[in-house]
């Protein structure tokens, strides 16, 4: 009577397993069908979602001009990582060093140039992206120790930023 029990027991953890998996599988196909979609920061305040297909390119004439202009690309929490990972690979395939003004962001192109200004205070940094991330809550920019130590981010360990990319 007890291997009976065991086995109907096992049979329906099966079933809940294999219905589980299905509604995942299915959520997951569903958002296949959406097109790619750049969303920074949490979306509250001033920065929207659009799929990539309706980003314009930028115009020729400003990106043949000698002095870089920036364009505002939103705002959000940034937080920054020290020490820690020094020496680690990052996802352009350098070698993180602390000291070096570069941030990690989740879309923008690997050697985009940033202008991040701590809303607190006004102080500003520009950083290149080397790095994706972060993947921790609803930040938007993970700096290298020395950007986040420009714009006065140390104390805090993160800040509310207003982010623009410098096209040159």
């Amino acid at each position: 009577m007890r291997l009976k029990s065991q086995r109907q027991m096992a049979m329906a953890g099966t079933g809940i397993f294999a219905a589980i998996s299905l509604a995942l599988g299915a959520g997951l196909m569903q958002d296949r069908a959406q097109p790619d979609v750049v969303k920074l920061g949490d979306g509250r305040a001033s920065v929207e979602t659009m799929p990539v297909s309706e980003i314009e390119p930028v115009p020729a004439q400003l990106a043949a001009s000698p002095s870089p202009t920036a364009s505002a690309i939103g705002e959000g929490e940034a937080s920054f990582y020290g020490s820690e990972l020094a020496g680690n690979r990052t996802a352009n395939g350098e070698i993180f060093d602390p000291e070096k003004l570069t941030a990690a962001h989740r879309t923008l192109p690997l050697g985009s140039r940033l202008r991040v200004t701590n809303s607190r205070n006004g102080d500003s940094v520009v950083v290149r992206v080397n790095d994706r991330g972060p993947y921790h809550g609803n930040r938007v920019i993970d700096l290298s120790y020395a950007a986040a130590r420009e714009i006065g981010l140390i104390r805090s360990g993160t800040g509310r930023v207003n982010l623009a990319l410098l096209v040159s």
